[in-house]
């Protein structure tokens, strides 16, 4: 990213001062206005994958919250209806709903779906009612976006994801340095999942419904006996290829031993072959 160095150091530099003083410097809201143009074109992110490992880019999240402060509420109203009723909403200023148009080749089906200014959507993306992208969000090409449906600020999304209806993929804006949620190529998320706290879901791995995935519970891989855990260091890490579904454990101790009770868990059943493949294969005439 060195050709957006001045861009950096000028946020870097922003972030240092108080709000009322940034109020007072029109040169810092034009630096975000240069910002978030780039952040909507997808020219600058989050996280990037270098090689075969991410990075966070610290700037880009501190350049998210420079908006913030830069902000000020604002009551905005969209176009009147055929019933001549109107709809109004409170935000900061600095991020409005995103402008879509033709060109961008993005299907947002009407129903009430929302994506914020700040955000990224590739062409070919489609959105089914009601659903809501944030800020700092990078949904790349041939990825669907199902009904009620979260992708959380900062989160990163690959190509040709399949994003179930009630998915909730969460936003990690803050720590600054911390790990936003990741979802590699081609992953399949089944209804209902959560995936929160910079959890990493790598390339083609199924997720079965209603997995819940985070940084406080580890996952059991059935098919090469290993459990990954989120560590001091990194985040939890889902393997390329793995099949996910909802499981339990049992509790030790006498009283939950008595009581016969479990904790959930994620537990990994298998890695996608061509069976998998075939029972999660996207239909693309809905695209």
């Amino acid at each position: 990213m060195g050709q957006y160095d001045r861009l950096k150091e000028s946020i870097l530099g922003f972030s240092a001062l108080g709000a009322a003083e940034l109020w007072e410097i029109p040169e810092a809201r034009r630096v975000f206005d240069e910002f978030k143009q780039l952040l909507n074109e997808g020219l600058v992110r989050a996280a990037e994958k270098s090689g075969s490992d991410w990075v966070v880019n610290s700037w880009v999240k501190q350049g998210i919250l420079l908006g913030m402060r830069l902000g000020r509420l604002q009551e905005s109203f969209l176009p009147l209806d055929e019933h001549g009723n109107r709809f109004s909403y409170i935000d900061k200023d600095t991020y409005p709903l995103k402008t879509i148009s033709l060109a961008n080749n993005v299907r947002i089906v009407p129903g009430g779906s929302s994506v914020r200014d700040g955000s990224y959507l590739s062409p070919t993306v489609v959105m089914m009612p009601p659903a809501y992208v944030n800020v700092g969000a990078y949904v790349d090409e041939g990825t669907m976006i199902d009904s009620h449906a979260l992708v959380g600020s900062c989160a990163q999304v690959g190509k040709k994801v399949h994003l179930s209806a009630a998915v909730q993929v969460g936003g990690v804006l803050e720590p600054i340095g911390a790990m936003p949620v990741i979802i590699e190529d081609e992953v399949m998320v089944g209804g209902n999942c959560g995936i929160y706290e910079g959890t990493i879901v790598r390339e083609r791995a199924v997720i079965g419904t209603g997995v819940i995935l985070n940084g406080s519970t580890p996952v059991y891989d059935l098919a090469l006996n290993r459990i990954y855990r989120k560590t001091a260091s990194a985040p939890l890490e889902i393997p390329a290829g793995a099949v996910v579904v909802a499981g339990s454990r049992r509790i030790k101790g006498d009283f939950a031993a008595e009581h016969g009770l479990s904790i959930y868990t994620p537990v990994i059943i298998k890695y996608r072959d061509q069976r998998t493949d075939s029972a999660t294969a996207l239909e693309e005439a809905l695209r």
